[in-house]
């Protein structure tokens, strides 16, 4: 399978599979305020898509999802003064009016609107003279502020047409790589950052998938090389994108298997590289997949493992960071980073404590474990693991190493029905000393 051939099938992987459903609900949710504020029963007019599904840069599993409403010119008077709450709490009712099974909530700045596996923040807005929006902000005693999303979808689309397309597929990878790593970030940054580098070079002006692998390669090295800051300014508007989390340290090592998977250009494995950056969305090799068909025919193991994205959608936007304690009996504890960072080798028979130690989600959410032991030896023993398992409420897993291998602990963290948020750490276990591999 050449370049071109693996990136054009993951960009085709990546497609939105429930395009219907949400465009549904777009209607659905506008009909409602149409026949609140207008006495209509309009679908479409009066409405915007915003967001990464507005500004075509979202993936499958996206789950928060943007709508402005547009208010009718006349009805300003009856909120301009600190009546920014009583706006949200009229779009909220207008739509429990019609559809009144639904869940739905006034945030600060939207009306939250909850269905499975995505969401919809509805946005009430009067429209300005030159095409931005008044929003209603309900902290402190209200107060009305400025949104741009048209100029935002007029600069991602003009850069995507001038760089081949190569913007929003851009946008559409970085999504996949966040997701696999855990990278807490949000939608319009990332769009951000891919407008930022491509609007820095002109080696892709022209390219396409034959390039994506450099392509790659130098976004991920841009990226680990940006200065930290608390915020950037969006494409087109100028308004401020917030940083949620550093993501430059994992952003160097992207690059590194960018690296990596460059080098094994011509080898059976480089799909599997590749995957490592981008997740399952990649394509395996038909080779390889024919390979791992025969063998789970004919192996004397169990695969247990499960795919948490085969369990809920994965739209990963906040951060989540777990920490494991060493422990032994007579000894004291250890971090497992720090024995690593001092090449401490981890040996058998060790207590190890993984825990939440970092969550920038607020409750209520729910959180799950997965154990994966890999290497020949854990296929020996037909003890793979792999399954996702429901925290039991204490934030924290306890295991206990026992045979050499590369082993993984991932957590979930599912909100809504989306997984949110995700961290994984790798336990090396190596024999203990005097034993045989």
């Amino acid at each position: 399978m050449s370049v071109s051939e693996m990136f054009s099938e993951f960009i085709a992987n990546l497609a939105i599979l429930n395009t219907g459903a949400i465009s549904t609900r777009y209607g659905e949710l506008t009909t409602a305020l149409n026949k609140q504020f207008r006495d209509t029963e309009s679908k479409t007019a009066n409405t915007l898509q915003v967001g990464s599904f507005g500004r075509k840069t979202g993936i499958n599993g996206i789950s928060d999802l943007d709508m402005l409403y547009i208010m009718p010119k006349s009805k300003w008077d009856d909120y301009k003064n600190g009546k920014q709450l009583k706006l949200l709490q009229d779009t909220k009712d207008a739509i429990l009016k019609r559809y009144p099974s639904t869940k739905v909530k006034v945030d600060r700045l939207v009306v939250t609107v909850t269905y499975t596996n995505f969401h919809v923040e509805v946005q009430p807005v009067f429209e300005q003279e030159d095409q931005s929006y008044l929003y209603p902000d309900t902290k402190g005693d209200g107060s009305w502020k400025t949104t741009k999303p048209r100029e935002e979808m007029a600069a991602i689309s003009r850069m995507d047409s001038d760089k081949n397309s190569n913007l929003r597929r851009l946008c559409k990878m970085a999504r996949a790589w966040k997701n696999k790593h855990g990278v807490g970030m949000g939608g319009l940054l990332i769009d951000t950052l891919a407008y930022n580098f491509l609007n820095s070079t002109s080696d892709y002006d022209g390219k396409s998938y034959l390039y994506y692998d450099w392509m790659s390669r130098d976004f991920f090295k841009y990226l680990s090389e940006l200065p930290e800051q608390d915020y950037y300014a969006a494409p087109g508007s100028g308004q401020r994108v917030r940083v949620k989390k550093k993501f430059q340290g994992k952003a160097k090592k992207a690059y590194k298997l960018c690296l990596k998977a460059i080098e094994a250009e011509d080898q059976k494995n480089v799909n599997d590289k590749w995957k490592k950056v981008y997740g399952r969305p990649f394509p395996a090799a038909k080779e390889e997949a024919a390979k791992a068909f025969s063998e789970a025919v004919h192996q004397v193991w169990d695969n247990t493992e499960q795919f948490i994205e085969d369990q809920y959608p994965l739209d990963v936007r906040e951060s989540l960071t777990i920490d494991c304690e060493v422990k032994q009996n007579g000894f004291r504890a250890f971090y497992l980073l720090e024995m690593l960072s001092r090449r401490i080798p981890l040996r058998a028979d060790k207590k190890l404590r993984f825990w939440v130690k970092d969550i920038s989600i607020d409750p209520p959410y729910e959180i799950y474990w997965k154990v994966l032991n890999r290497g020949p030896i854990a296929k020996q023993r037909n003890e793979v693991r792999g399954q996702i398992v429901p925290d039991d409420g204490r934030l924290e897993k306890e295991e206990r190493t026992t045979f050499k291998g590369d082993h993984v602990v991932e957590c979930y963290c599912v909100k809504n029905g989306v997984v949110v948020a995700k961290d994984r750490i790798h336990v090396p276990i190596v024999t203990n000393q005097g034993e045989d591999d």
